[in-house]
């Protein structure tokens, strides 16, 4: 069977539009999978970091806790100290 050059160019055209077809439904599903695994992987992250953040926030109060505690001590000895030297200023200026 021999062809003549408009059957050609024919087939020519057909196979371009089916390898350009196929290509581009290729493309197509190859973005959908990569969109639909960026977003799953967004939810990862995301549940992961809103973990992250209560860990954090958890660990924080109970460093402020232990810091006001440990502040509140401080002050307390310090008002101590501070009634001590007074006292000791009041009994050495007294004695002269």
């Amino acid at each position: 069977m021999r062809l003549d050059d408009p059957q050609v160019w024919t087939l020519i055209g057909v196979f371009t539009t089916m390898m350009l077809g196929g290509m581009t439904l290729m493309t197509m599903q190859f973005s959908r999978v990569i969109r639909a695994e960026v977003g799953g992987l967004r939810g990862e992250l995301r549940g992961e970091i809103g973990g992250l953040r209560g860990d954090l926030s958890g660990r924080l109060e109970s460093l402020e806790g232990r810091l006001t505690g440990r502040i509140d001590a401080l002050e307390h000895k310090v008002d101590s100290l501070d009634k001590e030297v007074a006292n000791l200023a009041t009994r050495f200026w007294r004695s002269q």
